[in-house]
């Protein structure tokens, strides 16, 4: 479907880890780099961003079921970064290092389409995150890589973690449209099927290198969905930018 097939959609909100940035490399060369500085050795980096990324979920579940209040993703980022570094046998590393290194997050790449698509994009939709990131991650991470949003909506505006269904209605109304005026874009089947039952839009864009070389999840869309564009800068042609 195109732009002409998409009548009434005034904002365009985006999945940020993995669809906009690319956060398994990022956080691998920062653990490099860190692990360069402080004389530890043996450890890969991609291997210690998959094991820091697979907490992402099961500590944002402890704030989604209620087990713990309101807790912002560099907190959880900070609690699971001890939890990585315990695993694999890191220690004695100052408590100001590793509070530097949680910024990894805050300094990811965008894959190289972004930044270009976005830019279009924005000539004729709002463009914003609807991302578990917190605002101040969101916004050092905007500037340090050129992203250019409208507005930064990070979780604890919604206070939501997707995929709850708060977490995108609430944009919505933030945005002051309703949930059918907004696409929610992402690289992830389980995030735009959350999204597609409140009443948003969807675009799927594959992003086939976010888990590394060996993916074998969401490398195609796993239901028809309004908009399936092969990159950022395909979505902008697609919707009549």
């Amino acid at each position: 479907m195109t732009a002409d097939g998409l009548t009434g959609v005034k904002a365009l909100v985006f999945d940020v880890f993995g669809t906009c940035v690319d956060w398994r490399s990022g956080v691998a060369r920062e653990f490099d780099a860190f692990a360069r500085a402080h004389g530890i050795a043996g450890v890969d980096g991609p291997a210690f961003a998959d094991a820091w990324r697979a907490l992402y979920q099961p500590q944002m579940e402890e704030v989604r079921a209620g087990r713990r209040p309101w807790t912002i993703l560099d907190v959880l980022h900070r609690e699971s970064l001890d939890r990585v570094m315990a695993s694999f046998g890191i220690k004695g590393v100052p408590s100001a290092a590793l509070d530097e290194l949680n910024l990894a997050w805050h300094r990811l790449d965008p894959w190289p389409d972004t930044v270009e698509g976005l830019t279009r994009l924005k000539n004729k939709y709002v463009i914003a995150p609807l991302s578990n990131g917190n605002v101040a991650l969101l916004l050092d991470m905007a500037k340090r890589a050129g992203i250019p949003w409208d507005t930064i909506l990070g979780a604890e505006v919604a206070r939501a973690y997707k995929p709850l269904p708060e977490a995108y209605r609430r944009t919505a109304e933030i945005l002051g449209l309703k949930p059918a005026q907004v696409m929610l874009v992402a690289a992830h089947n389980d995030d735009l099927a959350a999204a597609g039952r409140t009443g948003l839009r969807c675009a799927f864009v594959p992003r086939p290198r976010e888990y590394g070389p060996n993916q074998i999840k969401d490398l195609e869309p796993e239901r028809a969905y309004d908009v399936v564009a092969a990159d950022f800068r395909d979505l902008a042609r697609r919707m009549g930018c």
